[in-house]
Formats: structure tokens, C-alpha cells, sequence
């Protein structure tokens, strides 16, 4: 009995070690990365956005971002680095899509078939293969043409579920992933079923999440996903060119080196113009990971009384950026959140975690600083990942692939944004402050709706939910 007890406190001391050296451990070089801040001129900075609403009792599409994706890949000559989470057509839901990944894979490969020398670059997230269960169709076939593709080396990375991760670096992860899958795929049933091995994997929660589009003469950033379900999402993205496409050049070559990829593939010489030319009147910036969350906190500390704040978010629950809202708030900052009402992923029903429980602890206020619209979804999701911070004369934007949640902004998943300071006056700016008047105004059509529309749907088990979840990470926000 009392080997046991050893035996025992042995084991859970071995675990305590490795889930806190798991949290605490020196991150890839690379890896939460904070660029220079680069001069750009209006042509050089594109602001694009997708949107699904209604009008007149229709559901209308207005989709730019995935044209202006095909155009950059169409100009490559040189390289093509690619940076997306999901490209696969895994769905639950039983109507038709568009087939965007397909679309995708297919206009990739036609660029390599004209032009034999490019250099294609395809860096993802083993979520596209569920973990080792089975191939990625729209992946992998491009490999088989030339393409360097990299499965993202999640295990280099902090470990965001902080009770499970432990137990599976101990015990799980030495079986290995690849076998012939038996059970049904989480993703949906239009997708291969996996093992059980590939379903432990699965819960450690964490992601390459970036989603990136880069060529010799422009990149773009994005929270949007070559994915079929995610075809109808509304979603925001930036086009830039110029020397900042350095900085996005060497972020992904970071992963690439950490994940056991050939850097033989990246650029060593990257044409860019030149930023200091004259001209340029935006500044921008690459951020990714923590440094996301370190633009984004510096950027409300400093807003002052009359400010204007815009957030559009699919998650929002991170506690310093909820913190740092309130306290703009409390300076007399006016702020305006359009967000997700998290009751669809895919066809499953959600139960609004975290964005209801979130929105009614913001509205807890004595003023009328911090007001909150829903967009206003049918079966897609508002997917957008944006903050719009417009000062008297100068404004700030910061977007990407980041949502606002602790998962996206503590060095768990691999996320990429853009930093942006432009005047007001600037072409950059007006559009962006037009896309976020058009949704809160419902210009001209039904975009958003009233924060009443859900605020009675937050009952005390859903909260309670949303504390222990928060509590022991076992979330996908």
C-alpha cells in the first residue's frame, strides 16, 4: 500500500511539472512577434469586407474577399506563401455551399501549372487532416504538385487546457495519430471519421489559427477561411504592400522552422517598394500572438474623453481587454461593439457562450459609454475580428484573425493582425468607419439588432456554464 501512495504521488508530481512547464515554457523564435511600424500610402493599404444580410426578406451576399485572395495568387511569380487554418469542406449542416476550398486548392494549382518556377508555400493546422485520421483532399494534392506543405507543429506551443494537456503529453501522445478512423468526425458527416486517438488530440484546444495570403508583391491578413461552411460568414480583411511584407514574410518562416519545414522555399531577396518614399500617410504594423493583445490594450489606454471606440468580434471574453474597455469607458470614451450572438457553429446550436454573458456584464454601468448591437446572423456567423479606435485627428485599426478571447491573445494558438495609424482624413479610415456606421445604422438593410433581442437569453446555468468553462479552459474561446 505504501509503493502505492509513492508510486502515485510520483505520477502527480511528474504531472504538476509538465502541465506547468507547458504553460510557462520559452515560446518558438518567432512566435509572438511585434513589427516595425512601416510607412504605406493609400495605395498601398486596402480595407475589404464580406457581409450576409437580410433585405426585404432576403438573404443577400456581399463577398469581396476570397476575389481579391484569387487576384493575389494570380499575380504571384516568384513565391506564394499561404497561411490558413481550415481549408476542407467539413460541414453538419445539410445545404449547399459554395465550393470555396476547392476553389481555393484549384486556383493554386493553376498558378503553379503557368508559372513553373513559383515557389508555393502551404503552411495549416492538422485540423484539415482531424489530427492524423486521414489525408487533407485539398492539401495534400497540391503537395503532390510541388508545393511545400507544413502541418503546423502544435506541441512546440503552450498548452491552453490546462487540466487535460498534462495527461496528454504524459500518456496519449505516444501512441501516434495515423490509423484507419472508426468513429464519426466532430466536423460533420460530410467528413472521414476518425480514431479516438485523433478525438484526445483534438481536446487539447489549441490551433494555428493565422490566415494569411502573401506573394512577392502584396499579403494580405483575414479572418475569413477557404472553408465551405464558412463561405456565407461575414468577415473583414487588409490587402498591403511595401517593405511591411517582410514582416509577414518572417513570421511564417518562423512556424515553417519550428514545424520542421524546408525554409529553402521562403524569399531571400523580397521585392518591395521602397516605404520611404513620399506620399506615405499610414502606418502600419505586423503584430501576432501576445503582441496582439499589447496593441490592442495600448491603443484603448489611450483613447480620451470623446473618443470613439468600434469593436466587431466573434469572441469576445479576454479579461484584459474587457478590463481596458471599461476603463475607456470610465474616461468618457464612447464605445460600440457589434458582435456575434454565438448560437450557430456549423449547423450545431450554441448556447450564446461568451459573447451574452460578456455583453450583460459590459452594459452593468450607471452611463451610456458602452452600447451593444448583435449582428443580426441567420444559419452564418459574424465573423469579423476588427478594433476602430478614432481619435480627433488620428485613428487606429487593428484586425486580423484574432478573436478577443484568451485562447487567441496568451500565446496558445498562432494568430496574425495589423496595426494601422492613418488619419481620419485618409481614404484607409473613411472606409472603415463607413463599413462600422453602415452596420450600426442598418443604412440599407437589416444588419444589426438591439442588444434586447438577446439579452433574455442569459438564464444563471448558462452563466455558471460560462465560469466553469472560463475556469478550467476547457473552451474553444
Amino acid at each position: 500500500m505504501k509503493k502505492r501512495y509513492l508510486l502515485l504521488i510520483f505520477v502527480l508530481l511528474i504531472y504538476i511539472i509538465v502541465l506547468i512547464y507547458h504553460q510557462v515554457k520559452s515560446l518558438p523564435a518567432g512566435v509572438s512577434y511585434s513589427g516595425d511600424m512601416h510607412t504605406l500610402s493609400e495605395d498601398d493599404v486596402t480595407f475589404l469586407y464580406d457581409l450576409t444580410y437580410q433585405q426585404d426578406g432576403e438573404e443577400v451576399y456581399e463577398q469581396h474577399i476570397f476575389d481579391e485572395v484569387y487576384t493575389l495568387i494570380e499575380e504571384a511569380e516568384e513565391f506564394l506563401i499561404i497561411d490558413m487554418f481550415m481549408i476542407n469542406e467539413f460541414s453538419n449542416e445539410s445545404r449547399d455551399f459554395p465550393s470555396l476550398s476547392a476553389d481555393f486548392s484549384a486556383k493554386i494549382e493553376q498558378q503553379m501549372a503557368d508559372n513553373q518556377e513559383l515557389n508555393v508555400i502551404i503552411i495549416t493546422d492538422e485540423i484539415n487532416t482531424t489530427y492524423g485520421s486521414h489525408e487533407a483532399e485539398h492539401i495534400d494534392s497540391l503537395a503532390e504538385l510541388g508545393a511545400e506543405v507544413i502541418y503546423t507543429d502544435l506541441t512546440k506551443l503552450r498548452d491552453p487546457n490546462l487540466l487535460y494537456s498534462g495527461l496528454w503529453r504524459m500518456f496519449f501522445q505516444w501512441f501516434g495519430q495515423s490509423g484507419t478512423g472508426w468513429i464519426p468526425n466532430a466536423q460533420g458527416r460530410s467528413s472521414p471519421d476518425v480514431t479516438l486517438r485523433s478525438y484526445l488530440n483534438l481536446l487539447n484546444i489549441k490551433a494555428n489559427h493565422r490566415k494569411a495570403v502573401i506573394s512577392e508583391k502584396s499579403g494580405m491578413y483575414l479572418s475569413a477561411n477557404p472553408h465551405d461552411a464558412s463561405a456565407y460568414h461575414s468577415n473583414i480583411a487588409f490587402r498591403v504592400q511595401g517593405t511591411i511584407l517582410e514582416d509577414m514574410i518572417e513570421v511564417e518562416k518562423a512556424v515553417a522552422a519550428f514545424s520542421g519545414g524546408d525554409t529553402s522555399y521562403f524569399p531571400t531577396d523580397i521585392i518591395a517598394s521602397d516605404d520611404s518614399s513620399d506620399g506615405g500617410t499610414i502606418q502600419g504594423q505586423v503584430v501576432t500572438e501576445k503582441e496582439i493583445e499589447y496593441a490592442i490594450i495600448d491603443a484603448l489606454d489611450q483613447a480620451t474623453q470623446g473618443n470613439w471606440v468600434w469593436i466587431g468580434m466573434f469572441y469576445l471574453s479576454d479579461r484584459h481587454i474587457i478590463e481596458a474597455i471599461n476603463q475607456a469607458a470610465d474616461r468618457g470614451v464612447n464605445v460600440r461593439l457589434i458582435l456575434d450572438p454565438n448560437e450557430n457553429a456549423f449547423g450545431q446550436e450554441k448556447i450564446g457562450l461568451p459573447n451574452i454573458p460578456i455583453a450583460s456584464e459590459l452594459l452593468e454601468r450607471d452611463d451610456n459609454n458602452i452600447q451593444i448591437r448583435w449582428y443580426n446572423v441567420n444559419e452564418e456567423q459574424y465573423h469579423s475580428k476588427i478594433i476602430y479606435i478614432r481619435g480627433e485627428e488620428e485613428s487606429q485599426v487593428i484586425g486580423g484573425s484574432t478573436n478577443f478571447t484568451s485562447r487567441n491573445l496568451d500565446n496558445y494558438n498562432l494568430e496574425n493582425n495589423l496595426n494601422f495609424l492613418a488619419s481620419n482624413d485618409s481614404e484607409f479610415i473613411e472606409e472603415v468607419d463607413d463599413y462600422f456606421t453602415r452596420l450600426w445604422q442598418n443604412d440599407d438593410a437589416n444588419y444589426t439588432l438591439d442588444y434586447d433581442t438577446h439579452a433574455d437569453k442569459l438564464s444563471t446555468a448558462r452563466y455558471i456554464l460560462y465560469l466553469i468553462q472560463k475556469t478550467l479552459r476547457f473552451t474553444t474561446y
